[in-house]
């Protein structure tokens, strides 16, 4: 039977703060301003280190470097995907900008591979806005014969330091199942749990795999698990997130099926969150049928069955 394959996607913003070193990197960008750090051996690193590699001492020297420079080595990107700098093809490059002894990775606009050459000089192309992220060069592009003129308040945001930055993260790609996954999803839009058991050491996986970790031999035989099973561990979560489907607290927890011999992730729901616990007896919460799909999401959640709770010496070892 052929294997499922289906797109993945996976996208979040992923949030930092700058610290002391690459907040006035940032701060100097929303400026229009390139700024590195010099190092105990007078190097200076654009983007600026935060420690120095020869002493390890946290570097504090800044200074401002041009927004122009030479290319150091580069690749051609033919087919610019979504999110990189530029919509039409342009190259990766590594330039060394003047004042700096370090190269700083860049979208370089040059119209053409034979326009491109180790060497070339080149020289930064602001955005229309700068907030204060790397994005504020557009990119860089050949070097007029005129060098760019120094920002000005009319073209510069000096909007205070830059203490935070939020960068989206996404990626895509086509997720191939192996033969043992396949079988699982296959059986999840039915409304089965089914694993895999060793013929060695006879432990049931769900979902199943191509080999035993124990005894690295394909599992064989297929068993089809009931949809109840014991909490193992858990986790209460209460801090809110972006994109967070449940209003805090609830609980994340591993659910042992009965018969099964390794754990999964899933939602406790139906209880309060404070009376969740080690040994609890759960049972399923399905989706109505109509909703079923290739996926553990067929399962809402897992609530209390009602059952006195497991003895620990039954989950002890699947912890």
């Amino acid at each position: 039977m052929e294997n499922l394959s289906a797109p993945l996607d996976i996208a979040f913003d992923y949030t930092r703060s700058l610290g002391a070193t690459l907040g006035p990197f940032m701060t100097a960008l929303q400026q229009r301003r390139i700024i590195g750090v010099r190092g105990s051996d007078g190097t200076v690193h654009v983007p600026p280190a935060e420690y120095d590699p020869l002493t390890s001492e946290p570097l504090t020297d800044f200074v401002d470097v041009a927004p122009t420079g030479s290319v150091l080595s580069w690749s051609w990107a033919a087919e610019p995907t979504a999110g990189q700098p530029l919509t039409h093809p342009f190259a990766w490059a590594l330039v060394r900008l003047d004042g700096a002894d370090t190269a700083l990775l860049h979208a370089v606009d040059a119209g053409s591979p034979e326009q491109m050459s180790t060497g070339m000089r080149v020289q930064a192309r602001w955005a229309g806005d700068t907030v204060g992220r790397i994005q504020d060069i557009s990119c860089f592009e050949p070097e007029s014969r005129e060098h760019p003129a120094p920002a000005t308040p009319s073209s510069a945001t000096d909007a205070g330091p830059v203490t935070m930055l939020t960068t989206p993260f996404a990626l895509s790609l086509e997720h191939t199942a192996s033969p043992e996954e396949s079988m699982y999803l296959r059986g999840l839009a039915e409304g089965r749990l089914l694993g895999q058991r060793c013929p060695l050491c006879e432990k049931v996986y769900i979902p199943p795999r191509g080999a035993c970790p124990t005894d690295a031999v394909a599992p064989e035989e297929v068993v089809e698990l009931p949809d109840i099973g014991t909490v193992t561990t858990f986790c209460i979560v209460n801090v809110p997130f972006a994109g967070q489907r449940i209003k805090p607290p609830y609980v994340a927890a591993y659910v042992l099926l009965d018969g099964a011999d390794i754990a999964f992730l899933h939602l406790i729901l139906g209880c309060a969150a404070e009376d969740v616990r080690m040994g609890m007896r759960v049972k399923a919460v399905w989706k109505p049928r109509e909703e079923w799909d290739y996926t553990l999401e067929n399962i809402e959640h897992f609530a209390p069955s009602g059952e006195p709770d497991a003895p620990y010496e039954s989950y002890a070892h699947h912890l």
